[in-house]
Order: C-alpha cells, then structure tokens, then sequence
C-alpha cells in the first residue's frame, strides 16, 4: 500500500521551510511561488495550513485531461505530469477541489506535488512534523486514538455531574 502525504495544521508554524525546499528540489531555486506546496496563512486567527496534492483515489485532475498527461505513478502512488503530452489547457486547475495545481510562475506549464518520486523533501525539512509521510494504516489507527480520547474525555465530564449536550 503506497504511503500519503499528511498535514497536521495544529502543528504548522508557518515558517514555510517546506515550500523553499520544495522549489529547491523540484526548480534549484529557493521561491516559494516555484513549489509543488503551498501554506496558506490566515493572518486575523493565526493559522496556517500547507496546501498539497492529495493523491486523489479517483483523480478529477486525471479525469479530464484531454490528452492524458496525468496518470499515477504506481511505484510512489502520486498523480504525476507528463510534460511531453500536457498541452497547457489547464483544465485540471480547475477542477483541482484542493488548489493544489497550480500554473509555474512563468504560466507556461503546470506544477503540482508528485511526492518526490516517494520520498516527500518537504516532509524531510518539517521539525515541527506538521508534514508527515506514513502508512495509510497509521493514520486509521491514530484518528481512532484521538476519537477515543474525545469520548473517554466526555465520558468523564458526564461522571462528575457536567450537563450532558
């Protein structure tokens, strides 16, 4: 089973290392606006949220392309671009539900996550592990930590004589 791409948003600082070795990796420039990721910053509440291609099972991106440049790469799992086919239509832009395709800064071609052939840089640079690539498994297991947790939390309220929702 390939591995996914998490992003944990209570743990993002906002320092936007990710992007810089991103656009390095991927461009051999430190520009933000040359990554295959983005974070997006919410200034009044102070929340960032880094903004990346989730892979999607049934890829509407893939879908309609009309010349089939995106397909997944069995080996990592990731949608990737065939930039010999891509014509620049940019119809997978906008069907993209996560914005995660975006044109590069020169408008010429589109640019968009392929999880660095399965070693995602990105996550290799996050010290606060906002990003994390695992096991599919792993994150199961762990959503179902946390909502027993929640429960285990309110059942406890309950027994102390809290009123109930």
């Amino acid at each position: 089973m390939a591995k996914i791409l998490v992003v944990d948003p209570t743990k993002c600082t906002g320092c936007r290392i990710c992007e810089l070795v991103c656009s390095v990796k991927n461009e051999g420039v430190a520009s933000p606006a040359r990554a295959r990721i983005g974070v997006v910053k919410w200034e009044q509440v102070s929340f960032d949220l880094p903004m990346v291609c989730q892979q999607c099972e049934s890829p509407l991106c893939a879908a309609v392309c009309p010349v089939n440049a995106l397909s997944r790469d069995e080996a990592s799992g990731a949608i990737s671009v065939n930039y010999d086919l891509c014509v620049g239509c940019r119809m997978c832009l906008a069907v993209c539900p996560f914005g995660a395709i975006r044109m590069d800064v020169r408008g010429k071609r589109i640019i968009k996550c392929d999880l660095c052939g399965g070693e995602p840089t990105c996550v290799s640079f996050c010290y606060t592990q906002a990003l994390q690539y695992i096991d599919p498994t792993t994150l199961d297991t762990r959503k179902k930590r946390e909502a027993a947790e929640k429960l285990a939390e309110l059942m406890q309220k309950f027994a102390r004589g809290a009123p109930r929702p």
